[in-house]
């Protein structure tokens, strides 16, 4: 499903030039649940937002489902998260203005789907993730807990090929982390791809394959 070769990624500052990756090699099959560990500074955040097309490598090729989406123009990369990937962030990035299911139906709003049917769908994954009595509710009215299960419902809303998740359990406590972390492993099972970027071994430990990153380079279990 996901096929990396020997990307590279560099920021350039003024008099100095930041490589952050240094040629991964990396595949993801599908049905995988793999997590991405490695120290502070590794580079896991940046090779997740390759991964999500939310970032270019400066070198190398991706392949998702086939396609090399590093040559991919901004507006087709753009076509490509909305609809082939769900994303889980450690802050949750909920909007504060919009009750729960209506974050939850923003893809399918940019996706121009008629609005019963987003709402309809949207109370659905609520249901799913078990919080059809908090869809009314504004996120600042939620537990972080709540916060990240309407974070993963609108991650689902599209039935994307892959979820990224980074950090998606750093804002909680062990108890709703644990929670979280629960609720991957059944999307797991029932065949969704999952990618999670942690830094916490237990947390880690939890998925089927470990990645680890130091240094901008994949140290093991890239295949």
């Amino acid at each position: 499903m996901i096929v990396l070769k020997d990307i590279k990624k560099s920021y350039g500052l003024p008099k100095v030039t930041v490589d952050v990756l240094r040629g991964i090699d990396m595949e993801v099959a599908e049905r995988d649940f793999v997590a991405v560990t490695g120290p502070s500074g590794s580079g896991k955040s940046t090779l997740l937002h390759i991964i999500g097309c939310l970032d270019r490598p400066t070198s190398g090729q991706y392949l998702l489902l086939g396609v090399d989406v590093s040559r991919k123009t901004d507006n087709e990369l753009a076509e490509i998260r909305n609809r082939k990937i769900g994303f889980v962030f450690q802050s949750f990035n909920l909007l504060p203005k919009l009750i729960a299911w209506k974050n939850v139906e923003l893809p399918l709003l940019y996706g121009g789907v008629e609005p019963n049917t987003r709402k309809k769908k949207a109370l659905e994954m609520l249901e799913k993730l078990g919080l059809s009595h908090r869809t009314e509710h504004y996120p600042s009215e939620l537990s972080g807990g709540e916060q990240q299960r309407v974070a993963i419902a609108r991650a689902l809303i599209n039935d994307p090929a892959i979820i990224l998740a980074d950090e998606p359990t750093g804002n909680l406590d062990s108890r709703a982390g644990k929670e979280i972390i629960e609720i991957f492993k059944r999307l797991n099972e029932e065949g969704a791809t999952i990618v999670v970027v942690t830094h916490e071994k237990d947390i880690a430990e939890e998925a089927g394959k470990i990645i680890t990153i130091r240094d901008g380079v994949c140290q093991s279990g890239c295949y």
